[in-house]
């Protein structure tokens, strides 16, 4: 795994999205598409809103796939991820194939297992990723859950989780923010190709040393994606600043996988 440390958030965005912009040219001229699943949060607007204006992306051959949504959150809601998605990126490119969670559907579990039916069909090429100021990945707050097979799981999502949603102003206050959420499992995450976190900001800092720094564990969520052969995640020196100096520095640090009794998934067309 890849952590690369850039001087400022926008430096940061614009990197990312070159590298993003890269993979995705790429698995269309591989093999005439590209699928990926995008995160979407405030950490994620710089980098969406730069690769949207990347050159020479055909678009019409780019299938998206949604991370994660609240459950009973109407689309309309400033914090529906459905209505980030769509704003930040579907409606920029023009993406007409796009899958979205429907939180507030009568029965948001089928609607997931819809959606897994079609991420289940074929490899996902790249993945866009935030980490969580309590080290989650997706919804999959700690201790999160790190063998379910199930592409989209129901989880409860723990006060961190939900003080940072009012934190990040989507909600006025934590009794407003879903208690549950429509979830991209772990094992799901780590079955794309290629990773790709960007995770700026000084309030993600503890959560970065947590995930990058200790033990791989389901207390930090993100840490398994040190297991991932072809994972990237983008700090700024703000959100790198409690991390060992070696690694803090901007430039490229590799960070090898301790040992650990829990197994990455193959990458396999179908879940």
């Amino acid at each position: 795994m890849l952590l690369k440390v850039f001087p400022d958030k926008s430096l940061l965005s614009q990197a990312a999205a070159e590298q993003a912009a890269t993979a995705i040219r790429n698995a269309i001229s591989r093999q005439g598409r590209a699928r990926l699943v995008a995160a979407t949060a405030a950490s994620q607007i710089d980098f969406l809103e730069a690769l949207t204006k990347a050159p020479s992306i055909d678009w019409s051959k780019v299938e998206a796939f949604h991370l994660d949504e609240y459950i009973g959150l109407p689309v309309t809601h400033p914090g529906s991820f459905r209505k980030m998605l769509l704003e930040q990126l579907i409606q920029k490119t023009g993406i007409s194939k796009y899958h979205l969670l429907d939180g507030d559907a009568p029965d948001p579990a089928a609607g997931a297992r819809r959606v897994s039916k079609e991420l289940a069909s074929s490899p996902v090429d790249i993945e866009f990723l935030g980490i969580g100021e309590n080290g989650h990945v997706a919804f999959n707050d700690p201790p999160a859950n790190f063998e379910m097979e199930d592409p989209y799981i129901i989880v409860e999502l723990d006060e961190a989780c939900r003080r940072q949603q009012v934190g990040e102003a989507w909600f006025a206050n934590i009794s407003q923010v879903p208690r549950r959420a429509l979830s991209m499992s772990v094992r799901q995450v780590l079955k794309a190709k290629e990773i790709l976190a960007v995770v700026p900001d000084e309030r993600k800092a503890q959560a970065i040393r947590a995930c990058f720094t200790g033990e791989i564990s389901p207390m930090a969520p993100a840490s398994i994606l040190r297991t991932h052969p072809n994972a990237t995640i983008y700090l700024d020196k703000n959100s790198a600043s409690l991390l060992p100096s070696e690694l803090r520095e901007v430039g490229e640090h590799e960070v090898s996988s301790p040992a650990s009794t829990w197994s990455q998934p193959k990458l396999e067309t179908r879940c």
